[in-house]
């Protein structure tokens, strides 16, 4: 399933005239086709709904709702900023934008925890924890991300590295030491970021656990990921919005902290007096 438009082509034969109506849409008007209803879709191209959802299953999809997924996925990695912006504008069109946004946000957080793999995460958390070094890394959209997590771990442990790079060359000098007993944390989400990938695959080979947080298993950085949280993620604009992926990393540097437990609790006792003693914080008048 990982490129939609390939499929098509080569089922475009054995389609019958109303598929065809409907093959022909998507390939020309993919970028719009990816959010419509199968209803709407229906509508556009003048078939029934049922001829839709019939349609999607042919090419090996269990319902509309995988394929639309596919097809977003397919849209977010194939257009550019400028082409982003044109599709978020014909799809918001005159509503209310921060009730939108808002509430497709929501929406993608109930979906994330709908589908995310809970063995994974639970395996991935007790990986975390048992590692010798955690490496984080993400890169452009997602550099954030990785600053949040890497912020809060290092409050549990000193053995954590965030992977900050301006070139792919860099990727493996800071990889360089990575082995067996170390674990990666690679973020990625279309458009996906080479030098992920190629850190990734490094990581993989040289034994360290992977974890990929990303938005598909047909991510690049999935296939050696010896854990995949995937997260919810969809066009906000010209960048993604990425809070269900937020989300994830909240509840695993909770679960982190909390299997730590009493040698988390020492750490910051520390900090506190160290926060006091040197007035990090500004505290309320009384």
């Amino acid at each position: 399933m990982n490129d939609v438009l390939k499929l098509i082509e080569e089922s475009y034969q054995g389609f019958s005239k109303g598929q065809k109506r409907i093959a022909d849409y998507i390939k020309e008007h993919y970028d719009i086709a990816a959010y419509m209803t199968a209803a709407k879709l229906g509508e556009t191209v003048e078939v029934s709904e049922s001829t839709v959802v019939r349609f999607v299953m042919e090419l090996g999809f269990e319902g509309y709702p995988e394929f639309k997924r596919a097809l977003a996925g397919l849209v977010r990695s194939k257009l550019t900023a400028v082409q982003r912006i044109k599709v978020t504008n014909s799809l918001i069109g005159d509503s209310d934008v921060l009730e939108k946004v808002l509430y497709s946000d929501i929406e993608k957080i109930k979906r994330t925890l709908e589908g995310i793999d809970k063995k994974a995460f639970e395996d991935a958390v007790k990986s975390i924890v048992d590692a010798k070094n955690v490496y984080i890394m993400g890169m452009r959209g997602t550099s954030y991300l990785a600053a949040l997590l890497n912020y809060s771990f290092r409050m549990i442990s000193d053995n954590v590295r965030l992977i900050q790079t301006t070139s792919g060359s860099e990727t493996f000098e800071h990889l360089m030491s990575i082995g067996k007993n170390d674990v990666l944390i690679a973020i990625s989400f279309p458009r996906y970021s080479r030098s992920i990938t190629k850190g990734v695959e490094y990581a993989k080979s040289c034994g360290a656990d992977v974890i990929a947080l990303t938005d598909s298993m047909n991510s690049p950085i999935a296939l050696n990921a010896d854990q995949v949280l995937v997260a919810e993620s969809d066009m906000a604009s010209y960048a993604d919005s990425l809070v269900a992926p937020m989300s994830v990393i909240n509840a695993i540097i909770v679960a982190v902290a909390r299997e730590c437990g009493d040698r988390f609790t020492e750490r910051l006792h520390k900090l506190e007096m160290v926060w006091d003693e040197y007035k990090v914080f500004d505290k309320p008048q009384e």
